[in-house]
This record gives C-alpha cells, sequence and structure tokens, in this order.
C-alpha cells in the first residue's frame, strides 16, 4: 500500500481500481475509508430520524469567473477567485468546485436519477459542506437551455462566468446529513445537504460537458450506520 495522495494514485468505478477497492490503493484511501458515516447514502421522508433543530442553509452566491478542468474521472467548474459561499451555524464555506456525477450517487427511496451535480464548499479550516442537486436530462425549455442560460462561456479559454444558484432548485427543502467525501479518500465528516426536488436540465448542455467523460461514475450507496438524517422545510 503506497503511501501518497490521491491525485497521484490512479483509481476508478470499475474492476480492481473501482469503489470496493479504494480503500486497498494507498494509506490516505486506507485513512478516509475508516470514517463510519460514508456517503453517499438513499434519502427518503421515512428515514428522518433527526430531532426538530434549525437545519438551515444561507447562500450568497454571486456571478464570478469559473474555468473548466477535467480530473479525478468526471468535469468540474473550479471559480479561481472563490467568491460565493454558504452560512451554516452562523460559519462561512466558500464555494470551490461544482462537479458530476452520472447517475445520481444519492437515491430517492431506493431510485436513482441521471444526474447529480456536487457543489462543494470548505471553510477557513478546511472543513468540507457539500449541497447536491438532482437532475433528469431533457429536450424540454428550460433554465440551461440555450436560449434561457445566463452562463457565458469562452470556448478558446475554458471560462465561464455565472452564478452558480442556476444549479439550485426554486424549493429550498433538503435532506440535510454527515458524510464523507464520495470520491477517494472518502474521509468525513462532511456536511450535506441535498435538495429532495428533481430539476431539468438541457440536454445540450449536459453534452457539452459531458463529452468524452465517463459513462458512469456513481459511488454506491453507503450504510447508514445509525447517524441522524434530519429534512429540512
Amino acid at each position: 500500500m503506497r503511501n501518497i495522495r490521491n491525485m497521484d494514485v490512479e483509481w476508478g468505478y470499475e474492476g480492481e481500481l473501482g469503489p470496493d477497492h479504494w480503500h486497498r490503493l494507498c494509506d490516505w484511501f486506507s485513512t478516509g475509508a475508516k470514517y463510519p458515516y460514508q456517503s453517499p447514502i438513499n434519502l427518503s421522508n421515512d428515514l428522518v430520524n433527526g430531532q426538530s433543530a434549525n437545519r438551515a442553509i444561507d447562500f450568497c452566491y454571486k456571478t464570478e469567473e469559473f474555468t473548466e478542468k477535467e480530473f479525478k474521472n468526471t468535469f468540474h467548474f473550479v471559480p479561481p477567485n472563490t467568491e460565493s459561499y454558504v452560512i451554516f451555524e452562523e460559519e462561512k464555506y466558500y464555494l470551490t468546485d461544482i462537479h458530476f456525477h452520472t447517475p445520481s450517487e444519492h437515491t430517492f427511496d431506493g431510485e436513482h436519477s441521471p444526474l447529480e451535480f456536487h457543489l462543494v464548499h470548505m471553510n477557513n479550516s478546511g472543513e468540507n459542506l457539500v449541497v447536491g442537486c438532482l437532475f433528469t436530462i431533457t429536450t424540454h425549455d428550460n433554465k440551461f437551455s440555450k436560449k434561457r442560460s445566463t452562463i457565458e462561456w469562452n470556448l478558446e479559454t475554458h471560462q465561464q462566468w455565472f452564478d452558480p444558484s442556476i444549479f439550485l432548485p426554486e424549493q429550498k427543502t433538503h435532506f440535510h446529513y454527515l458524510g464523507s467525501l464520495t470520491t477517494p479518500p472518502t474521509k468525513g465528516p462532511v456536511h450535506w445537504f441535498v435538495f429532495d426536488t428533481i430539476q431539468e436540465m438541457d440536454r445540450d448542455f449536459f453534452e457539452r460537458i459531458d463529452e468524452g467523460m465517463l459513462k458512469f461514475n456513481n459511488r454506491p450507496v453507503q450504510a447508514l450506520n445509525g447517524r441522524k438524517i434530519y429534512f429540512s422545510e
């Protein structure tokens, strides 16, 4: 087992490099896998067992620059200036990355959606908070359609300018739980907020960012291990 970081270790979603073997690929992956509350999980109103508490999250997003990156087996929008952030429990978590998984990693009542976007945040202590948004892929007119989209693309420099709120549903009801990263080193704890609204994404928009990506890159659902699941109205 090699004691090196995950950008130096080849990993994937099939065979001996797949999710069942990540914890064997290096010491760092092995350490992350020992965190008991792994992600993703199945979500359902029947599973909500957290006591009534304030699970509110405040979004302070703005239009900013993003750069296209392809690493860790998927496409990423990376904001070089991290101007957008969320507030949870009076702590600021800055948006550091937006990427997607096909099909969805989280399931609702045991069912996958075709697509899940993760908006990854980090506070000044290096702790993560991730927002999950699930989608179907459609040709119907929606906010990602070319004639409606507010995303500005520069195809030569691989830069975009947009407000990351475009990925959020109008209805902000969500599940909240403590979990982990869903890619190596799968470390935790990570605050997860997963919206229960399944949105629509324009097929042309999705195909633009999906070109050359893996056909599937979702980690299987993990055991709950007795953790608390909250739902916020």
